[in-house]
Parts: C-alpha cells; sequence; structure tokens
C-alpha cells in the first residue's frame, strides 16, 4: 500500500493539509520548525508523526510556497532546521535531493565561507 503523507480534505481540518495519521497540519509542523524545532523533537512530542511523513510535509510547502510563504527563507530555503544529510539517508531520493527543503545542515558557527 503507497501512503499518500500529505492530505487535502475539504472536510477535515476546514481544507488545511495534513499529515496522514495525525491531527497536525503542515502549517503546524512549518510554525514548529521555525521555531527552532528539530524533525527528531517533532517526533518525540508527537509520536504518531513519521520521518517520511514530516519529509513529505515539507516538500508538500515547497510545492505550494504561495501558501507558506511566511515560511521561507530569502534564499528559498524552509526557516528552522531540516533533516542532516545522515538522517535524510533512507529517504527516497525525491526527498533527500530537496537541499534547505529537506535536508538543512545546521549552520556552523565561526565558518568562513
Amino acid at each position: 500500500m503507497t501512503v499518500k503523507w500529505v492530505k487535502v480534505d475539504p472536510l477535515t481540518m476546514n481544507g488545511e493539509p495534513f499529515c496522514f495519521a495525525t491531527r497536525l497540519t503542515v502549517r503546524n509542523l512549518l510554525e514548529m520548525r521555525a521555531n527552532g524545532m528539530r524533525p527528531g523533537d517533532m517526533i518525540a512530542e508527537h509520536p504518531e508523526l513519521r520521518r517520511v511523513g514530516i519529509a513529505e510535509a515539507y516538500r508538500f510547502a515547497a510545492g505550494d510556497r504561495w501558501r507558506y510563504e511566511l515560511f521561507f527563507e530569502p534564499d528559498g530555503s524552509l526557516r528552522g532546521p531540516g533533516f542532516t544529510r545522515q538522517e535524510a539517508a533512507d529517504f527516497p531520493e525525491h526527498l533527500r535531493s530537496l537541499h534547505g527543503i529537506v535536508v538543512k545542515e545546521p549552520a556552523v558557527q565561526g565558518a568562513v565561507g
């Protein structure tokens, strides 16, 4: 069975896109991320979440930027921490390749670019 991780149903959650098998909307996850929560912290607080479900919510937001524009940085990445490369290593390629959206390494203090 293929799971559709983000669902949109006008009769559920007032039509706001939500994560499969949860009462959490894509916007809820983006708010948590923008406030500094890492995906592991989200799962700790909401054990019904799945890692791939969070990643798919981030991908959904990237495809619907007009709806979620407040959660994007000027460089096009999502605000807040994402998955590290290591955390995303077992994701399907379409999720691993979304740098700044799904995969976003923490900034290194004192790094010279």
